[in-house]
């Protein structure tokens, strides 16, 4: 079954699983059944050791999802902190006499999102947990506040020459300069593109379809968790201090973000020498991000209590508590890990580049909307974009396009990857929006869906003239103008129902 298509088996088996019976740790412990099941070709025996020391085991151990795992765990605590401390409602409280509308909450939710372009993982989490308040007070579903997090966290990162996403790009492109490459690519990025516009003009007009919008149907009517709400220990929202003030939560975040920046640039060797662009370029983002959240969390601890908000035994029991808090999202991504990681084991990348390979030398002129096509469902099916575009944009630079054609191509396997990433429930960076929305994970995927394919539909349509125009500018005005006509249309049709 090795690098056949029985090895994409076990994850779209979860993937439909989970979408059919709503319940996500379930669907994800039978994909990784199947997939032990393949690799030890059905000896009952040995799939079993394989789930547990070839699986659970192996995806524990790795560094860097333990990176990832102390990350959350840190950020987890920093955020009940805040809320103990009265941060979280000072703000809140300061936010609600100035974000007098639905659309400003919206709007504001994604401005944030963009000012945390360093990691979407970071993006994710602390978007979430500052905007919750605001989104709830304006009666605005979970669901909602998840799409924006998870529409504007990893788009937003493949658009910004400094991110997490820069460096991972340019580590896997021989031959060329990595990071130049990076940055022509991006007016070429339609769907991060034409996603972020999506937010916009989604949350001006008000326009809400597919199962999105019974989920805000029933938040203007009350319930912002549609029935799937998550079981939160109600302690851990509650201020402990009535001295809180919005400082208390801003400057704690704004630490946060500089740490984890000096954090990333560490690991990268600037303070050896290295250049920022490089240091970012070299980085490794998951030790970055534990070392700078690590020491926000030191010094947010410190300033709480010279502040007198919190007492020191306070702060500690906030560390047991941040823990309780992720657990959710971490029982997630050990599973989607774990799947992942069997899947790869089983040739799944190989046999989609097999495929891709075998059939891109024939098709040059619409060559970045099948590289867009197969960069989606490679990582619709793995649930990795850095894992996507790692195995892709080697074997496109081999082909040896133009240089123009060439940059196309890789942006298309860029917009691919994150389009595939959005729409899969194994995805981390799904699961981390999920997370920070304290938004049931399958109601999120579900609702997520139908405005990822539509812009995805419409990124398809801008790389097939791509091919042929080469120029950034037209293409991405007509796609825009294709989209904004196909949301007029939904918009009229939503109104009629």
């Amino acid at each position: 079954m090795f690098g056949t298509f029985w090895s994409l088996v076990p994850p779209l088996f979860a993937i439909i699983l989970a979408l059919i019976t709503k319940e996500v740790y379930s669907s994800l412990f039978a994909g990784i059944l199947v997939a032990a099941l393949f690799s030890a070709e059905f000896n009952v025996v040995t799939a079993y050791t394989t789930i547990i020391n070839d699986g659970f085991i192996k995806s524990v151990a790795d560094a860097w999802n333990v990176g990832i795992l102390v990350f959350l765990v840190v950020l987890g605590t920093i955020v009940i902190l805040m809320n103990r401390a009265g941060g979280s409602a000072a703000y809140g409280r300061w936010a609600q006499k100035r974000m007098t509308s639905r659309k400003g909450a919206l709007l504001s939710t994604f401005a944030l999102g963009c000012l945390i372009f360093v990691d979407d993982y970071f993006n994710c989490l602390t978007v979430g947990s500052v905007m919750r308040p605001i989104t709830d007070k304006h009666q605005i579903s979970r669901a909602k506040l998840a799409y924006i997090i998870d529409a504007t966290a990893a788009p937003i990162c493949m658009i910004a020459p400094i991110s997490s996403w820069a460096a991972a790009v340019a580590g896997v492109v021989d031959g060329y300069d990595g990071l130049s490459l990076f940055i022509k690519a991006i007016p070429y990025n339609l769907y991060s593109l034409l996603t972020i516009a999506a937010i916009i003009l989604i949350s001006c007009m008000d326009i809400d379809f597919g199962p999105m919008k019974m989920h805000e149907d029933n938040a203007k009517n009350g319930d912002v968790f549609s029935g799937g709400q998550l079981k939160v220990d109600a302690s851990t929202e509650k201020a402990l201090s009535d001295k809180g003030k919005v400082i208390d939560l801003v400057l704690p975040v704004v630490v946060l973000i500089v740490s984890c920046i000096i954090g990333m640039i560490f690991t990268g060797g600037f303070f050896e020498g290295e250049t920022f662009i490089n240091a970012f370029a070299n980085c490794d983002a998951s030790v970055g991000l534990s070392l700078g959240s690590t020491a926000a969390l030191i010094l947010t601890i410190i300033y709480y209590i010279a502040r007198k908000l919190l007492s020191f035994k306070e702060c500690m029991a906030a560390l047991p508590e941040g823990f309780k808090s992720m657990v959710a999202p971490i029982l997630i991504l050990v599973f989607a890990w774990t799947l992942s990681g069997l899947t790869k084991s089983l040739g799944a990348p190989e046999y989609v580049s097999g495929l891709f390979e075998g059939s891109a030398a024939n098709f040059i002129g619409i060559l970045p909307a099948i590289v867009f096509v197969f960069a989606i469902f490679m990582a619709f099916s793995t649930g990795t974009s850095w894992g996507t575009f790692g195995i892709l944009i080697p074997i496109i630079v081999g082909i040896g396009l133009p240089e123009e054609l060439l940059i196309i191509t890789i942006s298309a396997c860029l917009a691919g990857a994150v389009c595939g990433d959005h729409c899969s429930p194994i995805s981390d960076t799904t699961i981390m929006a999920s997370a920070g929305a304290q938004c049931d994970h399958i109601n999120h995927v579900s609702t997520q869906l139908p405005y990822a394919l539509l812009v995805a539909a419409v990124s398809f349509v801008g790389y097939l003239l791509a091919g042929f125009i080469q120029n950034p500018w037209i293409v991405f005005a007509i796609a825009f103008v294709i989209l904004l006509a196909v949301l007029l249309v939904i918009k009229k049709r939503v109104a009629k129902a």
